[in-house]
C-alpha cells in the first residue's frame, strides 16, 4: 500500500470525528508524515522517542503520529504508541497562540 493512501485514510476518519488520533507507520515515517501532513486540520509528527511523542501531543496538539518500522523496532513502537495515546494537550497560552499561527498557515495555501 502506498503511505499517501494510508494518510489519506487516517486523515480522513479524523476529519470526519471517526477517530481522535491516528498512527501512520511507512519505511522511514517521513512519507507517511509529509503525506499526512498535507490534510487541513491534521498535525502529525514523526518521532522515535518517547519524549517527543508525548511532548508533540502535550506542546503541539498532534493528532497522527509517525513512525519508520525500517527504524525502530516493534517494542519501542509500542512504547512510543502508549505515550502518544496516553499524552494530553496541555492548552497553555503559548501553545495556543502557536497553534493558532500554524492554523493561520494552513489556511493561506
Amino acid at each position: 500500500m502506498d503511505y499517501p493512501d494510508s494518510a489519506r485514510a487516517v486523515g480522513d476518519a479524523l476529519r470526519e470525528g471517526k477517530a481522535e488520533r491516528g498512527v501512520l507507520i511507512c519505511g522511514s515515517g517521513v512519507g507517511a508524515c509529509v503525506a499526512a501532513n498535507k490534510m487541513a486540520g491534521i498535525r502529525a509528527g514523526l518521532c522515535h522517542d518517547t519524549y517527543s511523542a508525548r511532548q508533540g501531543v502535550e506542546h503541539d496538539d498532534i493528532n497522527v503520529l509517525c513512525l519508520g518500522a525500517r527504524v525502530i523496532g516493534e517494542e519501542l513502537a509500542r512504547e512510543l504508541v502508549f505515550a502518544f495515546l496516553f499524552a494530553r494537550f496541555t492548552g497553555e497560552k503559548r501553545h495556543l497562540r502557536r497553534l493558532a499561527k500554524v492554523e493561520k498557515m494552513e489556511r493561506e495555501v
